[in-house]
């Protein structure tokens, strides 16, 4: 378990250091240049020279790029991500700002995900109707199929311009989130669902849940109590996977909601062409992947005993290698 935690939190590492170094050459490559967006030139406009070189010098351009990609990474692991290029705010004050909210939109929306989905993909392998399991595996594709705006322009329309049960627009509290959870949750809840589904009926199929029937057990019982376990590794791996498109889908829903937040901040950055800001956001996203995967790769060994047994055998033959190699000195030796 030692091994398997070190090469978890090693991947997780260099997720991050990727996101960074491709965000940094990214962005170094496109053809705006901070400075005049800094100062607020138009094309073509005359500039005090002095005022550009005193900016260059301030954000570090004059230097080489070796140079700046390695400041900006020293800089990064002290938690400064330098200063936006529009309003002179820090970008980790402007992403401390925003977080809360996101936060809150990005929880409630995969706890959703989670209790709506996997419900579903249980009464589907639960079930012995064919009608009814038909039906209800026909709905996850058509979640996973629909566009996230479309379906929150449908919940905005019916649940506040109609029945006027939620804000429609900036709402706080539960009352303001659940609208746009819902529609973040729809379409990874339907991946869950697919996925467990697939899982519970690979495990239906395996020779101890006869032994569980024969045993007296009932149906609901043995889907509980055996079948769910080792069908869920998949499912929790996916939800990892998710949590990106989670954040990524924010920026449509804050849109579409009015709601403040990351997926605001970074539709201002990109128009504003805000490249610190922009690259505060793309590092926070991949924080935020790296750290539920790592969480859910920690998670797998307990749900699932067979990540715990693979290891095991691939470690048994490196350990006998090292007590042949040790044996080997010893005979030499005497």
């Amino acid at each position: 378990m030692t091994r398997y935690v070190f090469l978890r939190v090693s991947q997780a590492i260099g997720v991050l250091w990727a996101a960074f170094t491709v965000t940094f050459g990214v962005l170094y490559l496109l053809p705006a240049d901070p400075v005049q967006l800094a100062i607020g030139a138009n094309p073509g406009v005359q500039v005090d020279p002095a005022a550009v070189a005193e900016l260059r010098a301030r954000y570090g351009l004059d230097k080489p790029v070796w140079q700046q990609y390695w400041t900006a990474l020293e800089h990064a692991l002290h938690g400064d991500l330098g200063h936006s290029l529009s309003t002179g705010q820090s970008v980790t004050g402007a992403l401390g700002q925003a977080l809360p909210s996101t936060l809150a939109l990005a929880a409630l929306a995969l706890v959703l995900a989670l209790v709506f989905g996997t419900a579903l993909a249980l009464a589907a392998a639960y079930t012995e109707q064919r009608w009814l399991r038909r039906l209800l595996t026909a709905l996850p594709p058509i979640g996973a199929s629909a566009p996230t705006f479309w379906v929150g322009l449908l919940l905005l329309q019916l649940f506040s311009f109609r029945l006027r049960l939620v804000p429609a627009f900036g709402g706080t509290g539960f009352a303001g989130t659940v609208l746009p959870a819902v529609t973040l949750a729809i379409p990874v809840g339907a991946v869950i669902a697919q996925v467990l589904y697939t899982g519970l009926v690979g495990v239906w199929r395996q020779p101890f849940v006869e032994v569980a029937f024969a045993k007296g057990a009932s149906r609901w019982w043995v889907q509980i109590h055996h079948v769910l376990r080792p069908a869920l590794a998949p499912a929790l791996a996916v939800s990892g996977v998710w949590v990106g498109t989670v954040l990524a889908g924010s920026v449509v829903v804050e849109t579409v909601f009015s709601r403040a937040g990351i997926g605001r901040l970074t539709q201002t950055a990109v128009l504003a062409e805000d490249i610190p800001v922009v690259q505060g956001v793309v590092l926070l996203t991949a924080l935020a992947f790296a750290v539920v995967n790592l969480v859910v790769d920690l998670i797998q060994p307990i749900v699932d005993p067979r990540v715990r047994q693979e290891f095991r055998r691939r470690d048994e033959p490196r350990k006998s290698g090292d007590n042949h190699a040790g044996t080997e000195r010893q005979e030499i030796s005497g």
